[in-house]
């Protein structure tokens, strides 16, 4: 059964719905991500790709594409604009001459360490207002709604 809310999305009686208020605080959390980047001019999908390949490894082109979920020509950008800055460097599989595999340099690497780094303070400052406890709970409560039903 749905509920009516009132004006704003707030429930009767004036309180916050609650997908109104986990999609503030994501709007909140997405602004100072994106502040947290600012200083490497990295976007989040070029960050995505650094986090992928800092993890993974070398890999052909479609895999990044296929981990990232996007578009072989979107990863292609991607690729070629981190390359650009030198965080990432194509180089041919030597399995099979035809390929190509992307890494992270070593710059990339140090770009990555100190962006981590980076949002690990900001996670901190985000969540410093929750008790332990409560950090526990809400970090249970999102492992649920990442998990596939």
């Amino acid at each position: 059964m749905t509920r009516d809310r009132g004006p704003g999305g707030r429930e009767p009686g004036g309180e916050e719905s609650l997908a109104d208020a986990f999609g503030a605080v994501a709007r909140q959390l997405r602004h100072a991500s994106q502040e947290t980047l600012a200083p490497w001019d990295i976007t989040p999908s070029q960050l995505r790709a650094l986090r992928v390949l800092g993890h993974h490894g070398a890999l052909h082109m479609s895999a990044l594409s296929d981990r990232l979920h996007i578009a072989p020509r979107s990863v292609t950008e991607v690729v070629d604009a981190l390359e650009g800055r030198g965080l990432v460097a194509r180089r041919p599989d030597p399995a099979d001459r035809r390929a190509t595999l992307v890494e992270l340099t070593g710059s990339g690497e140090d770009t990555l360490s100190a962006i981590r780094a980076a949002r690990g303070l900001e996670a901190e400052r985000a969540f410093d207002r929750l008790s332990a406890a409560d950090r526990e709970r809400l970090a249970r409560i999102l492992r649920l709604l990442r998990s596939p039903d």
